[in-house]
């Protein structure tokens, strides 16, 4: 025999290349691989499927052609070998479509409502009334339908149901509060749909004479017995769900056939005593006018009751995953599954409403004599030859649509279908809402939004079942079935579904607005104005049907919201809610521009020169004390280097905002490469913000080691703050005798993202102050920004116990005359200082042996020093701005000595003070070299123990005593 080729010499089939992933059910007890196309047709090692077969078969299958690779033992180097698809592959159904989706809406809506209560409600309301809950109702449900077919075909819809949906549209805070309630109100239904099989089983045995303690206590046992075998099933798991919901559907379908049939077949004497006549004309128009009965007879007591039958809608949401097309499948499936329960719901109303009597006695010996008396008898039962007068006068008739909750069991063909039915709807939907809020419940621990519940979210098994959410859910529907009160039980979860199909109505509506460009449904059919309407109305509903269960359901959802909100959590769904932040910050900031700033409006926006913020905890958190919740503040990092992406990536590394966020501060951040750190501080004070939202003050650390530092680089920090006063900018610069930098206390290369998890040292300004005072030494007018930080430190909690006290120079002879006019124009202000003190010693002249250490500190910058050293050489005075000439020290002398006297002016006063702020000198540019401006700015914090803030406004205004 010919040796096969070693190559597969078949068409080319790359232009066909695709991906399939496709998962087995759950019932495959080994093979889960997934499958994905390979362009030569069959599946690979891996499970790797062709659609080679579908172009060659001419169907859509996962069946290949032959191939050599199926039939023979050995492997060619270099190339998969390809394996030919299982029989369970071939025969399994991983993928469902829109049919089964609809029948299970269908089923889920379908439910005890709808064979024990639908015909008492016909009763009370009568058929018209009856016509507009369902229609009204089926409007809210429809609509609702159409914001979730938007939301879900807007992407990939996982596990998770209507919290998944809502949480991803509006984002945790009312995603997480709503998910806990609607789980809530799934494990509520679980009690309500197994209450409604109970009362059915506990009928049949009062029919045959049985009982095993009273109506009520056998309904109670009959569901607990129930739903423990329920809990069995759903943890033993669900293979074969899908089946058995085609089997409910079936029965449930044959149920109605043969309801129509028994409404056709002439009555016998046993169903006329108990009320049934088949069509009259008559009785339709009796029983289409209301009969209110009872405390709870009202439009929106019925209402209450009705409206849980018409929830089942999302009962599908879980399996959206599994969809073959659920762009398709969501919006066709659920709007047919509501059309089709809607038609049924109405036609059941009217047909029972037209064949039963309301009040019937059910005794065969009520038939209507001729004689006296005859004329005295009462109710339409009259006019067909039956007197139920005397249970009607005695209000103890037991049959009837007023009475008798198994009618459509009375009205049928042959009763045991109907209870078929009643079985087959209520436990498919006991069981839909076991598997769901267990689900729900564990994708919300999952996100772990709260605390304690994530207890309830650990899997188990390869399809990570919620066991635990299984019991809790056990627990909740076992404490609402010992109600055993169908019409009270009922009423309790149309209020959590009605809030979350307002949530689902306002989170399309929302994301309608918002005009975000991710808002992409495939699902076009659908109106953001008739989403807003849906919501509105199904929060009235809520009111209208029970104020006090709607104010104790929208109180929880506020509380949940405003814990999240508090919390925080670090999640990031592309919410609606982030982009309608996104629009309300981008049109106020461009409604600022249109208004031109005022004196009053002056808030002191930070650019903070921090590097890493990790590495100068102090000065971020001084920062963000007066300008939380207050006025802008920005964190600059300067990269130096060329701009290459490793140093674009440490310029804007997303660990600089988790560390700020981690430690509570309310700051931006902005990173930018430069050449050197004055080239990027120009790109800062030039570049950064937006709008009037950009920053006024420059906020920097002292650069403590400058004397042994280059001689550049103090020409380009000095160089920084004359750029900042050129830029119109308040400089402020901060001082503490602890180390404000902590990168030399740090590795080198200390990893960004390591940083978070670092416990980082507290600061000083983190505590809560002691009762000592802040120094505010106002030597030099600059606008007032010099006293209006402390008054926004002042305003703090942390600083409150705090006193200000002002300082201002001036003379002896006139020192009490000055700190009157001080303390007056103060008090315009309205800053709350009321301790003002005159320095009329601030002119004398300094200690000597303190100009002798402003000497020696300036000694090594001297012109003189540095030519005898040979650091000069042959360079110029102008290519060494930072050297001291003789000229240049004479001619700032009396400045040098102002700040050596300033400094034993702080010893004196402000030893003991929590915070001293102090006007800045300013060293006119090419006049006072860098160095000296330098030494100036040492020698005024020299030795003090408290932080020290000097501070310098750009000498405008920024404080004012007018009322315009």
């Amino acid at each position: 025999m010919e040796e096969a080729p070693q190559s597969n010499e078949v068409i080319n089939l790359t232009t066909f290349r695709g991906q399939y992933s496709i998962s087995p059910p759950i019932s495959n007890g080994g093979d889960n691989r997934r499958f994905a196309v390979d362009e030569n047709g069959g599946y690979d090692v891996n499970g790797r499927a062709s659609r080679s077969s579908a172009v060659l078969s001419g169907y859509d299958t996962m069946d290949t052609p032959p191939n050599y690779d199926f039939y023979a033992n050995t492997e060619v180097f270099g190339r998969t070998r390809k394996i030919r698809p299982s029989l369970f592959q071939l025969h399994s159904n991983p993928e469902v479509g829109e049919e089964f989706w609809t029948i299970r809406c269908m089923l889920n809506i379908w439910g005890v409502i709808l064979y024990l209560r639908l015909p008492w409600i016909t009763a009370q309301a009568g058929i018209g009334l009856t016509w507009v809950i369902i229609l009204l109702s089926s409007c809210i449900t429809g609509i609702t339908g159409l914001s979730t077919s938007a939301i879900a075909t807007n992407g990939k819809v996982k596990g998770g149901g209507t919290y998944f949906l809502i949480s991803r549209s509006l984002g945790p805070e009312l995603g997480g509060s709503i998910g806990l309630i609607f789980a809530f109100a799934n494990a509520v239904a679980v009690a309500m749909h197994t209450v409604g099989f109970a009362e059915t089983v506990q009928a049949l045995m009062q029919e045959s004479g049985t009982s095993m303690v009273d109506p009520l206590n056998d309904i109670r046992i009959i569901g607990v017995i129930t739903v423990t075998c329920l809990l069995a099933i759903s943890m033993a798991g669900m293979e074969w769900e899908s089946k058995a919901q085609v089997l409910f559907f079936f029965v449930i379908m044959v149920s109605f056939a043969n309801y129509i049939v028994g409404t056709i077949i002439p009555a016998t004497p046993q169903k006329q005593a108990k009320g049934f006549f088949s069509y009259r004309a008559d009785i339709f128009a009796e029983n289409f006018v209301p009969n209110w009965r009872g405390p709870g007879g009202s439009f929106f007591g019925m209402f209450s009751i009705f409206f849980p039958s018409a929830t089942g809608i999302l009962a599908g949401a879980n399996i959206s995953g599994d969809l073959k097309d659920p762009n398709v499948a969501i919006p066709r499936g659920t709007m047919l599954a509501i059309f089709w329960t809607t038609v049924s719901y109405l036609i059941i109303s009217a047909t029972i409403g037209s064949c039963v009597i309301r009040d019937a006695s059910g005794s065969l010996n009520d038939t209507l004599m001729s004689g006296p008396g005859a004329e005295d008898c009462l109710g339409l039962g009259c006019s067909y030859g039956w007197n139920f007068s005397d249970c009607i006068t005695n209000k103890t008739c037991t049959y009837g649509l007023s009475n008798y909750y198994q009618t459509m069991s009375m009205v049928s063909g042959f009763a045991p279908l109907i209870a078929a039915g009643i079985f087959g709807a209520t436990l498919s939907s006991a069981l839909a809402c076991l598997v769901s809020a267990p689900k729900v419940f564990q994708c919300l621990c999952k996100d772990r939004l709260y605390p304690v519940i994530g207890f309830f979210g650990k899997g188990y098994g390869k399809n990570d079942e919620p066991y635990r959410s299984y019991l809790l859910t056990y627990v909740i529907a076992v404490c609402f079935i010992l109600i055993a009160e169908l019409n009270t039980i009922a009423p309790i979860i149309s209020n959590f579904f009605l809030c979350s199909y307002a949530l689902i109505n306002f989170s399309c509506f929302h994301a309608s607005i918002t005009n975000s460009p991710g808002w992409r449904p495939s699902f076009r059919f659908y109106s953001k104005w008739a989403s807003l309407v849906g919501a509105v109305v199904s929060v009235i509903i809520m009111f209208l049907l029970t104020w006090w269960a709607a104010l104790i359901a929208i109180g929880i959802v506020i509380f949940l919201l405003a814990y999240v909100l508090y919390k925080k959590p670090s999640v990031n769904w592309g919410s609606s809610v982030q982009a309608g932040s996104y629009n309300m910050a981008l049109s106020q900031c461009v409604g600022l521009n249109q208004v031109e700033e005022h004196i009053k409006n002056y808030r002191p926006q930070c650019l903070v020169l921090t590097g890493p913020p990790s590495l100068r905890p102090a000065l971020v958190d001084f920062v963000g004390t007066f300008t939380k919740n207050q006025s802008l503040m920005l964190c600059g990092n300067i990269v130096v280097g060329g701009p290459s992406p490793d140093a674009v990536d440490a310029a804007n590394s997303s660990s600089h905002v988790a560390w700020l966020n981690k430690r509570g501060i309310k700051s931006f951040y902005h990173g930018v490469v430069a050449d050197d750190l004055r080239t990027g501080t120009q790109m800062l004070l030039q570049g950064a913000g937006l709008g009037r939202i950009r920053p006024n003050v420059l906020m920097l650390g002292f650069k403590k080691n400058w004397t042994k530092c280059p001689p550049t680089s103090i020409e380009n920090y000095i160089g920084i703050l004359h750029d900042a006063f050129d830029l119109q900018y308040g400089v402020c610069i901060l001082r503490m005798k602890d180390v404000l930098d902590l990168s030399y206390q740090m590795q080198a290369h200390v990893d960004p993202e390591s940083l978070i998890a670092m416990t980082q040292p507290s600061t000083v300004f983190q505590t809560k102050q002691e009762k000592k005072t802040i120094d505010v030494y106002w030597l030099f007018d600059d606008g007032g920004l010099t006293l209006l930080l402390p008054y926004l430190l002042k305003r703090k909690k942390r600083w409150g116990r705090c006193k200000v006290r002002v300082f201002v120079g001036g003379e002896i002879q006139h020192a009490e005359e000055q700190k009157q006019e001080l303390t007056a124009l103060i008090s315009k202000f309205r800053l709350g200082f009321h301790e003002i003190q005159i320095l009329p010693d601030i002119n004398e002249k300094p200690q000597p042996e303190h100009v002798k250490k402003f000497e020696d500190l300036l000694g090594p910058y001297r012109a003189h020093a540095m030519q005898k050293n040979g650091e000069r050489g042959a360079q110029t005075f102008s290519e060494c701005p930072w050297t001291v000439s003789d000229e240049d020290f004479e001619k700032n002398l009396a400045k040098s000595f102002r700040q050596i006297r300033l400094n034993e002016v702080l010893k004196d006063y402000s030893r003991d003070a929590a915070l001293i702020i102090v006007t800045m000198p300013i060293g006119r540019r090419g006049a006072c070299p860098s160095a000296l401006y330098m030494a100036w700015l040492e020698t005024v914090c020299r030795d003090l123990r408290p932080p020290v803030l000097l501070v310098r406004g750009n000498q405008e205004n920024v404080l004012t005593f007018y009322c315009q």
